[in-house]
């Protein structure tokens, strides 16, 4: 049996190693630390995409497909295969940045999720491969494996044109992109349609093929936002803000599928509210990349760093975070206490507003108040407090010992 709250906790570890680095990291602008600061950005980074949503998300599909379908011990040894290459990464990045045996862990863990890919859209049993919600995991999961083009086209990038090349950077926002967008978007839709099919409230179908394929639209135009910066032929901002469009385009027709229903969705008022919370996250994620299209916005953001970092920040720590939370605790892998929530919640608004206002500071040349970097990294300490008691209070509670629904 595959004790999959233990993977939950796995996964937290993560967060909470993310949350430390991160803090270690606004750290920098406050103290004297005698460590190289982008070895440590590279770990950060890596650990919070592919340690905790990665194993979150992938934790969840198992317990939805295969609770009973079994093939435990071929996930088993993807899963450890995978935490091999994390931890490899984890323990090389800080010291070494990008060399010999962090590119190996990291190129490991791209053929471990190719494995891992193969594993859920060959073994889902066939009963599921028909539904809304398999149809969004299958896709999310492609999303995956096309954005792992631009690691693979890294090395090759830097032999012969060096890190400082404009083709770097697009590979690397290439990646970000169908991580941030597609795959991590995509699965947590596949995994709230899940749930819906589970209780009987099934969209109507020609109302999810538009949502579907004006979402598929909007990810692969979207992309193109990420390319404005080095201010190319005008019609790259016309097909990014056609994607910008076709992504509200195609929530309002989540919204028009969701709110008939709403009200019968089997979930506690206090999940209920925090799904409603991460509409609202994500209407300012929409919002900011519908302005990023404009040619004024998107020579912003690039010159100036916060806003991007900022916004990378809302997507991971609220955007993806909040629903995770969601779902863990709705399938009882999470214990999820409110006023811990509440905690993690406004230690991440009072972080994103210091960040955006000081790359608005920085912007109209204004001075940052007193103190600034002191009090991010301070406020910032309460990100890894609030998943670390969450993680104590998992490991404490009695241990889920299947994938079976409770």
């Amino acid at each position: 049996m595959i004790d999959l709250k233990k993977h939950t906790n796995i996964a937290l570890g993560y967060f909470f190693l993310v949350g430390l680095l991160g803090v270690f990291l606004r750290f920098f602008f406050v103290i004297p630390i005698p460590a190289n600061f982008r070895y440590v950005v590279h770990a950060h980074s890596h650990i919070a995409l592919l340690g905790w949503v990665y194993i979150a998300l992938t934790t969840l599909i198992y317990k939805m497909y295969f609770s009973e379908a079994g093939f435990r011990k071929t996930y088993k040894r993807i899963f450890w295969f995978t935490q091999i290459t994390l931890i490899g990464m984890l323990v090389t990045f800080p010291f070494t940045g990008y060399a010999l045996f962090s590119i190996t862990f990291s190129t490991l863990f791209l053929i471990a999720s190719y494995f891992m890919a193969w594993f859920i859209l060959k073994k889902t049993p066939p009963q599921y491969k028909t539904t809304s919600s398999f149809k969004l995991i299958k896709a999310s999961l492609w999303y995956m494996v096309f954005s792992s083009i631009g690691p693979w086209a890294l090395g090759g990038i830097m032999t012969t044109l060096g890190s400082t090349s404009i083709w770097y950077k697009m590979a690397i926002y290439f990646y970000l992109h169908f991580q941030y967008n597609a795959w991590f978007i995509l699965a947590l839709l596949g995994i709230f349609f899940y749930f819906l099919e589970q209780q009987n409230l099934n969209p109507q179908k020609g109302h999810f093929k538009s949502f579907f394929w004006q979402l598929n639209a909007a990810v692969i135009l979207s992309f193109f936002l990420s390319v404005l910066f080095t201010e190319p032929h005008w019609i790259f901002y016309v097909l990014g803000g056609i994607g910008a469009v076709l992504q509200i385009t195609a929530f309002l027709k989540l919204w028009q599928i969701v709110s008939p229903i709403w009200k019968q969705l089997q979930f506690s008022p206090f999940l209920k509210l925090l799904l409603k919370l991460t509409l609202l996250l994500l209407a300012a994620k929409l919002l900011l990349q519908l302005f990023s299209a404009i040619p004024y916005f998107a020579t912003l953001a690039f010159n100036f760093t916060d806003f991007v970092i900022g916004y990378l920040h809302w997507v991971f720590l609220g955007v993806v975070t909040v629903p995770l939370f969601v779902f863990l605790a709705h399938t009882r892998l999470l214990q999820l206490p409110k006023w811990i929530f509440w905690l993690y919640f406004t230690a991440f608004l009072v972080t994103e507003a210091l960040i955006f206002h000081k790359g608005t500071a920085t912007w109209l040349e204004l001075p940052l108040f007193p103190d600034h970097f002191r009090v991010l990294a301070y406020i910032s300490l309460f990100l890894p407090l609030t998943v670390g008691i969450l993680l104590s209070k998992n490991l404490l509670t009695k241990s889920q010992t299947s994938a079976k629904w409770e």
